[in-house]
């Protein structure tokens, strides 16, 4: 028995199918409101069945259709599943430049519209529908609330350290010694707000603030043979409300890095447990989105944020890097010199199937990957104990210029 195959194709009136000659064996017609027609079509990208396509697939099959075509490869999927028919991925490309060529006159013979110079002013509708959507499913994504958090964390301490640097110069003038012992911004902050006026950094108070006695003391000794200038009160009082200002500045950070932990959790919780919430929410960050970087390769992440070093290299010739943002890991900075290369190669591996997880199955295997992470960086350690010799780093390098 010959198999029957039928095309089936969606468009701004409605769902066709055409036999592989052309020809219109069946439709579904769509009702005329452009933001239904919208959100039908977006259903349909999204490979979703949506009831006027599995009608008509219902009543094709009755007629002995036996092979459908979809250009829709999770739609395609969808229909196998659910009606247990032959289903082709292809692109029906002909068929498609056939019913756009007479649109117009199709409309009219479906009873879409009245006349074919209507179809334009529907087709305009629907897509202005159909991207308006689009552009809301995009923003939806919660990992993009990842990327301008992180961004947002960025500008804060972009702003932090250019408050607490001119905080140190102003209060300086009256406490200069204070900017060499105590490197802490917060804590310089919080000690110019509490106490003000140098005269008032006794060791009671200072350990009143949560200073060590040692600490304490050296800074209490400072104050009393400061070479600073004595202020007015006028000029402490507008230098402590710069402090008070920062140190808000300071919980608002807070605050954010909690939120991102928290929406890490929610949105890459294998990216969270592999590399941190900051960590795993910068990469996100660098790479636009979670889904993008679920598709980079692993040695692509490994450079993530050393782009600049990495282009200079590839343009001068010169060692290209090793590691880019991964450098944060604790297993990296942490390893001795020779080892970090490879360690951040191992990580990135770890940290692209992660994001591939995250993205596309949901899956929680973030403990898994951490264990078999530290497995690798171990066997790597007991690999190469001590660093390569000269002579060996020479001979590769010879090899590479004979090549």
């Amino acid at each position: 028995m010959n198999k029957l195959k039928v095309a089936v194709i969606p468009s701004v009136m409605g769902i066709l199918c055409l036999s592989e000659n052309g020809k219109l064996i069946d439709k579904e017609v769509f009702d005329r409101d452009p933001v239904k027609i919208a959100e039908k079509l977006f259903a349909l990208e999204q490979g979703k069945p949506i009831p006027e396509v599995k009608r008509l697939i219902k009543r094709l099959k009755d007629q002995r259709y036996t092979d459908f075509l979809f250009n829709n490869p999770e739609l395609a999927n969808a229909i196998r599943e659910e009606f247990k028919v032959n289903v082709e991925v292809g692109s029906s490309i002909e068929l498609s430049e056939k019913i756009r060529e007479n649109m117009g006159e199709l409309g009219v013979e479906l009873g879409f519209i009245n006349k074919p110079s209507e179809i334009t002013r529907w087709i305009h509708d629907v897509t202005m529908e159909l991207s308006k959507i689009r552009i809301k499913k995009a923003t939806e994504k919660r990992d993009l609330l990842v990327v301008q958090a992180v961004q947002a964390l960025d500008d804060l301490d972009q702003t932090l350290n250019l408050f607490m640097s001119r905080l140190r110069e102003w209060y300086g003038v009256h406490f200069p010694e204070l900017n060499r012992l105590v490197e802490k911004h917060e804590t310089y902050a919080k000690l110019v707000y509490t106490l003000g006026r140098r005269d008032n950094f006794t060791v009671e108070r200072l350990e009143k603030e949560g200073l060590p006695e040692s600490k304490a003391l050296q800074i209490s000794d400072a104050a009393k043979s400061s070479m600073g200038a004595d202020l007015q009160d006028v000029d402490i009082e507008h230098i402590r409300r710069i402090s008070k200002n920062i140190l808000q500045l300071y919980e608002a950070r807070a605050n954010l890095e909690k939120y991102i932990d928290a929406l890490m959790e929610d949105v890459a919780p294998n990216l969270r447990a592999l590399a941190g919430p900051s960590l795993g929410a910068r990469l996100i960050a660098l790479a636009g989105g979670l889904e993008n970087l679920a598709k980079l390769p692993a040695s692509t992440v490994q450079v993530l944020g050393a782009e600049k070093a990495l282009f200079r290299a590839l343009r001068t010739g010169a060692k290209p890097p090793k590691h880019g943002v991964i450098f944060q890991h604790s297993l990296v900075f942490r390893a001795k010199k020779w080892l970090r290369g490879k360690i951040a190669r191992a990580l990135a591996g770890k940290l692209s199937i992660a994001a591939r997880t995250d993205a596309f199955t949901g899956n929680y295997i973030g403990d898994k990957l951490k264990e078999e992470l530290l497995q690798r960086v171990k066997e790597i350690e007991e690999k190469y104990p001590s660093p390569p010799k000269a002579k060996a780093i020479k001979k590769k390098a010879k090899r590479k210029e004979k090549k």
